[in-house]
């Protein structure tokens, strides 16, 4: 087990989570994805979310026209979607519960406020979140799919007075391929988008063009001037925030992804990103467990210990 990588690790665990306790609700696995069966597919995608929350989950899909991953809901146990969904949704209406999380982040913080572009569902925790106007040259702003999403906002108050945007970027076992993205005809099309953007950005440093278009580095661009550009467009916004906290949650365990020696930087993650960033105040990583830590004895003790059996 111990030259295994984090990701082989984790199907071995869902395959004997499956056999051997309730977690997914007695299903059997052997589901198929991508016309394939695998011990640790699901044969009822429903059985992904954790039973409390998932009827609420799925009407906030359906309400907010949210585009799931792979187009329905998956029946990949180690979907970071799902994982991000059973972490955050259940505790997305306890105002106190959300405030312990962004306060372990930001302990100067005073409040979080409801996000009303929801329809139907305001509450403290968003997901599959976007701007009201296209402010990333994107040409569509459908969540969840084909534009930068954010995985979960949390929208906070400073006690100096300042709006905080946190956007979060949740991650499980993925690990990444040295692809440039900047290459071909979509590479052509993604530079014409972003590169104004990237050179007038007050965060992103300008030598770093070479690296933004390499996954994980990809994603935390466009989301840093998504949150940049939330800011700076406040007047055409619903949500009027001041400021931002870029928060990166990974299992410290995924050594795949955090510790991978990149060829766009010849260094690791996080020594890659926080070399193309100004101000690194801005840009938090945390673990899952870490980051729900403070939920801990806050009466969601069956969350709790799902999530424990489940992933930590």
């Amino acid at each position: 087990m111990r030259n295994l990588s984090f990701k082989k690790k984790q199907y071995l665990r869902a395959e004997t989570l499956i056999k051997t306790s309730y977690v997914f609700d007695g299903d059997l696995g052997n589901g198929v994805f991508r016309r394939k069966s695998y011990p640790f597919i699901l044969l009822d995608s429903n059985n992904n979310l954790f039973a409390h929350s998932r009827n609420a989950v799925l009407e906030y899909f359906r309400r907010n026209g949210i585009a799931w991953w792979s187009g329905k809901l998956t029946n990949h146990a180690l979907s970071s979607q799902i994982a991000c969904l059973n972490h955050l949704f259940p505790i997305r209406e306890d105002r106190e519960a959300v405030l312990s999380l962004v306060k372990n982040i930001c302990p100067d913080l005073s409040d979080v406020l409801e996000i009303s572009t929801d329809k139907n569902m305001p509450a403290y925790i968003q997901f599959e979140a976007v701007s009201d106007i296209d402010h990333l040259n994107e040409m569509k702003s459908t969540r969840g799919s084909k534009c930068t999403s954010i995985d979960a906002l949390i929208y906070g108050v400073h006690k100096d007075g300042r709006k905080i945007l946190f956007p979060i970027e949740w991650k499980y076992v993925e690990a990444y391929s040295n692809e440039n993205k900047a290459k071909g005809d979509r590479g052509i099309i993604r530079k014409a988008r972003y590169t104004e953007l990237i050179n007038k950005s007050s965060q992103l440093k300008v030598n770093f063009h070479d690296v933004y278009y390499f996954e994980p580095f990809y994603q935390l661009m466009r989301q840093t001037l998504w949150a940049e550009q939330m800011i700076a467009n406040k007047t055409f916004e619903t949500i009027k925030a001041d400021d931002y906290i870029h928060i990166h949650v990974i299992p410290s365990e995924n050594r795949q992804l955090l510790k991978k020696n990149y060829p766009c930087s010849k260094m690791e993650m996080e020594e890659t990103w926080r070399s193309c960033l100004k101000n690194q105040n801005k840009y938090i990583i945390i673990s899952p467990k870490e980051f729900l830590t403070p939920v801990i004895g806050m009466q969601h003790g069956d969350l709790l210990d799902y999530l424990n059996n489940r992933y930590w």
